[in-house]
């Protein structure tokens, strides 16, 4: 593009965006054809000179979702747009909106569905509407009971399934044990294996994850403790994924742990055909890279920073 056509490419942007005048009214205004100044708009979209941006808590990056689906692999995606927001609790309330419009919206609709916990779950739960559905029971697939927080896996699990007209099983015991020899003894008791067995029949799969950092629910839980999350770290761990952690890679960072860990096994997370993933924020670009890169989550329902770590920083393309 010449200088003169720069000039006029954003002259006939302002006159267009700012002055609301039409084609028509820019082309006797400019001394130039409609026809121009439809081809000078196009190129100053595609230069850079301008940018649309819809500023609406349900806003969505469409082309983001398109990149994902692309370059990543992921069977589907919705990116939230940060446009407007002024705290990580806002985003997270925005993404979580956007699952429970995506759960409303899911087809076939599961009958049964399998539900992780953690604060933006809890969020999920808030945000969606009585009757998103007519007949969806849930399952837990970890443990949650705990100390300081007693109700709160299971209130998201009741939630979800009550406002779906659906029943909730619940899996009412610690996530993380003592002893291994507890955990396996726990597990193979009739009614958690039946639970258990309930988890590995369900139709989808929703959870979140965790950073690897002292804000984790297993800390708020009473779980783990600083010195735990630091020894982690230290042997990789860039987050938890329905309680287990994972390294970069996806691989379970601490067998041990993980062997006192009760829930549904990430293996067969992977196998899962619908296992939809919900993130938001800076702190857990690891965790959701590492989700996406290791086939743990085939839909991700994130925010657009995200989503563009995920993409190697690059621009949107849109």
């Amino acid at each position: 593009m010449d200088a003169v056509d720069e000039l006029l490419s954003i002259r006939a942007a302002e006159l267009y965006y700012e002055e609301n005048l039409t084609q028509d009214e820019i082309g006797r205004a400019l001394r130039i054809t409609r026809w121009k100044v439809g081809r000078l708009l196009t190129q100053a979209r595609d230069e850079g000179f301008i940018r649309i941006e819809i500023r609406h808590s349900r806003a969505r990056r469409v082309a983001l979702e398109r990149r994902l689906r692309h370059e990543r692999g992921l069977l589907d995606a919705v990116v939230v747009s940060r446009a407007g927001v002024e705290s990580e609790d806002e985003l997270q309330r925005r993404v979580a909106q956007a699952a429970a419009d995506y759960l409303t919206d899911l087809r076939p609709v599961p009958r049964l569905l399998g539900v992780s916990w953690g604060r933006t779950l809890s969020q999920v739960a808030a945000q969606l509407r009585e009757g998103w559905s007519a007949g969806t029971s849930v399952v837990q697939l970890n443990g949650g009971a705990s100390v300081n927080d007693r109700g709160a896996a299971a209130a998201t699990a009741v939630g979800i399934a009550h406002k779906g007209g659906g029943q909730a099983t619940l899996l009412p015991i610690p996530a993380i044990l003592e002893r291994r020899e507890t955990k396996e003894a726990i597990e193979a008791d009739r009614v958690v294996a039946s639970v258990l067995r309930q988890a590995a029949d369900a139709d989808a799969y929703l959870f979140s994850a965790g950073a690897a950092d002292a804000r984790s629910v297993h800390v708020a839980s009473g779980y783990l403790d600083d010195a735990d999350i630091a020894r982690l770290t230290r042997r990789g761990a860039v987050g938890d994924v329905v309680g287990r952690y994972v390294d970069a890679d996806g691989d379970i960072v601490d067998p041990d742990l993980d062997a006192r860990t009760v829930g549904y096994p990430l293996d067969a997370l992977r196998g899962a055909p619908v296992t939809i993933a919900v993130t938001a924020g800076t702190a857990k670009h690891a965790v959701t890279r590492a989700m996406v890169a290791s086939g743990l989550c085939k839909i991700l329902i994130t925010d657009e920073s995200t989503a563009l770590h995920l993409l190697g920083g690059g621009p949107d393309g849109e």
